[in-house]
């Protein structure tokens, strides 16, 4: 059968599944939805006409692992691996990441050093923790927070301050509230495999999703990068999706389309726009679960409560640029525990890793703060990142499970679900955009 997929929203979600969609044989027709007047959601560059790049969202990918592999794959195939700024493990970014502590920058311990003997702001050395860590028994919890998790097996001091401050750089979340399964899953799955994460981690965890790397994953294997960049900014691998989808001549795009409605029709689901009704056979959402639930008819009501109990948190990025060099330090950046400021998230040394995105005349220095907005801030990345609370696993086993038994020809992917990471968020496009082709 003529098979129309509608994708809502065009980020990096939909653009992904759209991706994968235009190579599946089974689908004739994409639709693209998206409600703003840009594709690329987050991956957001501001390039400036002296040669400058900032970046509004997420300014480093990592390579690791199967949804890593499957991003530097997507990469290549767009004929992006020219761009590639890439950041080893030996680089001084990679080495050297801090803490701020007691108005106090202090580096994380790293290498055997940092193993062997204990490195301020903490009291103890980190291979003594990993020692006592195999001897800790499994947790019965179904789930479980961060921080009593890490509490529980790796002490609380380094609950306290190396894994709060963690949190907040990666989720701009609070890791007492924030679920160990589902934000670190393997980590949580070392445990449950092996009752221990030293154990799990050097042992190998279980059955991971089968990404063969192609040539640019296979150099990043080989140069050991860290993380890596674009020339030009991330916001190239969103543009490079859409001038992708433009050619293949399967895939219409529309920008400046806010759905108004979804409801299920005879053929799949009728769609509505502000000036008409389009239909599709079936519909992926790649909307924040918020934006997906108000758009829902009221048949899917156990749904849609289930999509608002997903929290986001509002992030204010600032983008500072300096004449000459300015830092006190020479590393990633530095993250702040929520004991030591409740507003500020951390601070990324931006020209340190990526300094090809400084303006190439006069030395300047770049930084990226990050606050947690206050809510009358008007800040541009309002709600930008979903937290996964305690049980948010079974809330999305729930609409599964619904979407299941209703027979809704519906499937949500995006950062609300399944990861947050930019990989987490392409693989989640792919998976979803696969299961329609295997049907």
């Amino acid at each position: 059968p003529m098979t129309t997929v509608a994708v809502l929203g065009g980020g990096i979600g939909g653009l992904a599944a759209s991706y994968y969609l235009c190579k599946s044989p089974q689908v004739t027709k994409v639709i693209l939805l998206e409600s703003s007047s840009r594709f690329g959601g987050w991956l957001w560059s501001t390039r400036r006409s002296d040669g400058a790049v900032f970046e509004h969202g997420p300014r480093g990918i990592r390579p690791a692992g199967a949804v890593g592999r499957n991003t530097l794959n997507m990469v290549e195939d767009l004929g992006l691996g020219g761009e590639i700024l890439p950041v080893t493990y030996t680089h001084v970014a990679s080495k050297n990441r801090y803490v701020y502590v007691n108005r106090q920058l202090h580096r994380m311990p790293s290498g055997l050093s940092g193993l062997l003997r204990p490195v301020p702001p903490f009291s103890r050395p980190l291979l003594l923790s990993l020692a006592t860590e195999i001897l800790v028994k499994k947790g019965k919890e179904d789930d479980e927070s961060i921080h009593s998790f890490v509490s529980r097996r790796l002490g609380k001091e380094l609950a306290d301050i190396a894994v709060d401050s963690l949190c907040r750089g990666v989720f701009a979340g609070d890791c007492r509230k924030l679920s160990m399964r589902s934000c670190f899953p393997l980590l949580y799955d070392a445990e449950q495999r092996r009752g221990s994460l030293t154990l799990g981690m050097l042992l190998g965890s279980g059955p991971a999703p089968v990404v063969p790397p192609g040539p640019l994953a296979q150099r990043s294997i080989q140069e050991s990068w860290a993380q890596w960049s674009l020339s030009r900014g991330l916001e190239s691998l969103p543009e490079s999706i859409t001038e992708y989808l433009q050619q293949s001549g399967r895939v219409q795009l529309h920008r400046e389309a806010a759905v108004q409605q979804i409801s299920p029709s005879a053929s799949g689901w009728k769609i509505s726009l502000e000036d008409g009704v389009m239909s599709a056979d079936h519909i992926i959402s790649a909307l924040p679960a918020k934006a997906l639930s108000s758009i829902l008819p009221s048949s899917c009501q156990p749904l849609i409560q289930l999509l608002q109990d997903i929290s986001t948190v509002t992030v204010a990025v600032v983008n500072l640029e300096y004449e000459g060099s300015v830092l006190p330090v020479a590393g990633f950046g530095h993250l702040l525990p929520s004991s030591e400021d409740r507003g500020v998230l951390g601070v990324v040394y931006d020209s340190v890793p990526f300094p090809q995105h400084n303006r190439p005349d006069g030395e300047t220095t770049r930084l990226t703060e990050r606050l947690l907005a206050r809510a009358t801030e008007a800040v541009w990345s309002r709600d930008c990142i979903p937290q996964y609370y305690l049980g948010h696993h079974r809330r999305v086993e729930s609409m599964r499970r619904f979407i299941r038994e209703k027979s809704l020809s519906l499937s949500v992917i995006g950062a609300s679900y399944d990861g947050v990471s930019v990989n987490d968020v392409i693989f989640s496009g792919r998976t979803a955009a696969e299961e329609l082709g295997a049907v």
